[in-house]
């Protein structure tokens, strides 16, 4: 949505390495809704999307970022931890691949409840503009 940058109050993705500094939702079912890092009671269906067309959805896990770059990402202006920056699942129907996030890192629900099971807190993480492929 707001592409690529590490200042606060931009809504941009940083980049560079991070970790998991604290994973949320462990058996929590597919499409729980989380607020604040908490779940709602929620679970995402068509009609909630309708009730609140505007609202972010985070849903199914969460994987909390820490900048590990002092002066870069970590730090007074540009702290990823302090900008709650996750990886996160987003509603399965929205478009993967474009900036759509405010910062955070959107997955298919299956693929963040995997890597949720896969990765430990402290786990590196290093987010590029750079295609993989």
């Amino acid at each position: 949505k707001n592409g690529i940058g590490e200042q606060e109050n931009t809504g941009k993705t940083p980049r560079g390495w991070h970790r998991v500094v604290k994973k949320f939702g462990m058996q929590s079912p597919k499409n729980t809704v989380f607020i604040a890092r908490q779940p709602t009671g929620e679970v995402y269906n068509s009609e909630l999307a309708a009730q609140f067309p505007e609202r972010d959805w985070i849903l199914s896990r969460i994987l909390w970022l820490d900048g590990l770059e002092e002066g870069f990402n970590k730090g007074e202006g540009h702290d990823t931890m302090q900008r709650y920056i996750y990886i996160h699942g987003t509603p399965d129907k929205e478009p993967m691949g474009v900036p759509m996030s405010h910062g955070c890192i959107r997955m298919r629900n299956e693929e963040i409840i995997e890597l949720f099971d896969l990765v430990s807190e402290d786990a590196l993480v290093y987010l590029s503009e750079q295609s993989l492929t």
